[in-house]
């Protein structure tokens, strides 16, 4: 029997050019997919979701974020990168069991739900056993999102990685709301042979691939050895040249910025001008949560604030299109999510626009991206389920997730020797 949901009555930011913005709107769902979008829909045999004073928009995508750190938020808002990597990869990481990576893989995505991220692409770099990589998968499912589980290769796995890569890869076969992508090392960890050889083993398992960057020359020599390509996104690249901006825009590859913890933690300003002159789109993305916060507004408004102090470009809309469609795009999900779209999958997000904080709202888009917070998030919903309603996730216990997350929190803080009273100050050796 075919489910219908009609939203009706809301203010519509599709992100579609063809579906265009509605003052006052009506979305139709089919089974999970969006059907209609008009200013009237009549259907009288469909759930109603009166979302008067709301604006209706595509769900937010995260294209980067280790969502394992999530028990120790807000402890590294003060470190610099060298710091932050002494903590959490060489003090905390080894003390992280698989009951610990799924807490803090959980909590992390519903996080991300709750404000308004439908899609999330998580970059996982805690492996140490294969009971670790699916006590991340098993988190993932758990929490009713559309989930990416982006296995860093090498971050504690057996090297070379083919065997475990296809291990994950048989459990995740590419047709659920959790899916694979493979996390790679890179030419200055490891070698172009090697990224080769990893990009070859990605192609054969059809899956997209995601790199941290930041050195000049290293999208260089990844050219001149023939290993760029459209299904990769090459993550923060602060320290690379336009030239080299220019070589990803024309293979065709994604751009994942990470303002708020590029700026915090020493990378440099955030690429996001020179990326967009070179002819490449930039996406947004939360990364860390011991560091910035983990909602895609102050995301959004941190590189709005940044490009517009440097240059003065950038639109309110170009900031929403880098957190939707563009990311979605660079997911290889821009088929099924990131616009409200007929044909789509219904990961749409209602904001309030009663709420004292942003009312009157007169400009929708510039409104989310200048003053929106999570606290607007009143309703998601993810492949046209509702998983927030009137402000709760729906079906979520959360008391028991926080017990369970902060236990997990002070088990490592006491097998790694570290305070949890703000105090603590990675000190990582001179170079």
């Amino acid at each position: 029997m075919t489910k219908k949901t009609l939203l009706t009555g809301g203010t519509v930011v599709s992100m579609d050019p063809a579906a265009g913005d509605l003052e006052r709107g009506d979305v139709l769902i089919e089974d999970g997919v969006i059907v209609e979008v008009a200013e009237r829909v009549d259907a009288p045999d469909a759930e109603v979701i009166d979302t008067t004073d709301r604006i209706v928009m595509p769900g937010f995508v995260d294209n980067h974020r280790h969502s394992w750190q999530t028990a120790f938020r807000g402890v590294g808002a003060d470190w610099t990168f060298p710091e932050w990597a002494l903590a959490m990869h060489r003090t905390v990481k080894p003390h992280y069991r698989p009951e610990d990576v799924y807490a803090g893989t959980l909590l992390g995505r519903l996080e991300a739900l709750h404000s308004g991220v439908t899609t999330m692409l998580d970059w996982y770099h805690v492996a140490q056993t294969p009971a670790h990589e699916d006590a991340a998968v098993a988190a993932l499912r758990d929490a009713p999102g559309r989930s990416i589980f982006c296995l860093g290769a090498g971050w504690g796995t057996p090297d070379p990685v083919d065997t475990d890569i296809r291990r994950v890869r048989s459990d995740l076969p590419g047709d659920g709301l959790v899916t694979m992508a493979f996390g790679l090392r890179g030419p200055d960890d490891t070698g172009m042979d090697t990224v080769a050889r990893e990009l070859k083993l990605a192609a054969e398992l059809g899956l997209r691939t995601s790199l941290h960057i930041e050195a000049a020359g290293t999208v260089t020599g990844l050219h001149e050895h023939g290993l760029l390509r459209d299904t990769t996104t090459f993550v923060h690249a602060n320290g690379i040249s336009d030239e080299e901006l220019r070589m990803l825009a024309d293979a065709g590859a994604s751009l994942s910025i990470s303002p708020d913890v590029e700026l915090k933690m020493g990378f440099g300003s955030p690429v996001t001008g020179r990326a967009l002159a070179a002819g490449l789109r930039p996406t947004l993305s939360i990364d860390d949560v011991p560091s910035v916060g983990g909602d895609m507004f102050s995301t959004m408004r941190t590189a709005f604030a940044v490009q517009r102090g440097l240059d003065g470009g950038l639109r309110s809309r170009d900031l929403l299109e880098f957190a939707t469609v563009d990311a979605a795009r660079s997911c290889g999900l821009d088929t099924r999510t990131g616009s409200v779209t007929p044909g789509k999958d219904a990961d749409l997000v209602l904001l309030r626009t009663d709420d004292l904080t942003v009312f009157p709202v007169t400009d929708p888009a510039g409104t989310v991206v200048s003053a929106g917070h999570p606290g607007l998030v009143d309703t998601v919903l993810v492949a046209g389920r509702v998983v927030k309603r009137d402000g709760v996730l729906v079906g979520v216990d959360l008391p028991a997730l926080r017990a369970r997350l902060l236990a997990s929190r002070d088990r490592i803080a006491a097998a790694a020797g570290i305070p949890l009273d703000g105090t603590w100050r990675p000190r990582p050796e001179p170079a």
